[in-house]
């Protein structure tokens, strides 16, 4: 087979490399733009708490006290005698508040202020964010079961939109939205709904057993959490869309005037 070779002049060897050249731009021209970046509702809510952005909680929305998960607020105590055990436990407990995003919203904090501030201004009472409880309980566990004391709080949420606003664009905005949902610990005997304190008890499992083989004592107790408990979540859609920028549809206008003062 013959092998074939084109030589070009120099200025034609030019003009062919400045068309691939213009070529290339011209494809580059054509693909879409990237996507500006946009910040998170956990970002958001950073600045919130840093005091980074001005922000507000708008038309809170307050649901009905429930009862929430119960879950384990004590030792666990393991009976590995052959006759019954009887005996008293201590035990304490401390609630906090979550939102949606899984953002910790704790007492005396910038949240939990702004939150508080909107609430009590619509509804006349004050959030609680934080609930901490203890006491003492007795129990009786029998032969080859373990015993533990439960816990459930009284809690409520409460939904709204939040809004910032900053001083220089971030993320090329002024101002920011999104919806939340936060849930929180209920004062005890909020709309009727008492918190409630139980004893609990179960077969002890084959390795739980094994272990009584490894101890000298009848009876023991163990600081490991035997109760696997979820934790709480919105009872509620909260419009998870992401976040929005501007000002409630009118953007320009306000970030116009932020830009030109």
């Amino acid at each position: 087979m013959s092998k074939f070779s084109v030589t070009m002049a120099p200025g034609r060897k030019r003009i062919l490399l400045t068309g691939v050249a213009a070529a290339v731009m011209v494809g580059a021209a054509a693909l879409p733009a990237a996507a500006a970046d946009e910040p998170t509702e956990q970002q958001l809510m950073a600045d919130c708490a840093s005091g980074t952005g001005k922000c507000t909680f708008n038309n809170p929305v307050v649901d009905k006290a429930y009862l929430g998960n119960y879950h384990q607020v004590s030792d666990s105590l393991y009976n590995c005698s052959t006759s019954d055990a009887t005996q008293g436990l201590n035990w304490s407990d401390s609630v906090g508040s979550s939102d949606t995003f899984e953002v910790s919203v704790t007492a005396g904090g910038k949240i939990a202020g702004i939150v508080d501030t909107s609430v009590t201004a619509k509804y006349g009472h004050t959030w609680q964010v934080q609930h901490s409880d203890g006491g003492s309980l007795g129990m009786t566990v029998k032969p080859g079961e373990v015993g533990w004391i439960s816990r459930a709080q009284a809690m409520r949420q409460v939904s709204g939109r939040w809004q910032t606003h900053y001083d220089n664009p971030h993320w090329g905005h002024y101002y920011w939205f999104w919806d939340d949902t936060i849930t929180s610990p209920a004062p005890n005997d909020t709309d009727g709904v008492k918190n409630a304190v139980v004893v609990k008890t179960r077969p002890m499992t084959a390795d739980e057993k094994a272990s009584c083989a490894s101890r000298n004592a009848k009876v023991f107790t163990s600081t490991t959490k035997v109760e696997k408990t979820a934790p709480e979540a919105p009872r509620h859609g909260h419009g998870n869309s992401g976040p929005v920028a501007g000002d409630n549809g009118t953007p320009a206008v306000n970030e116009e005037k932020k830009a030109g003062s």
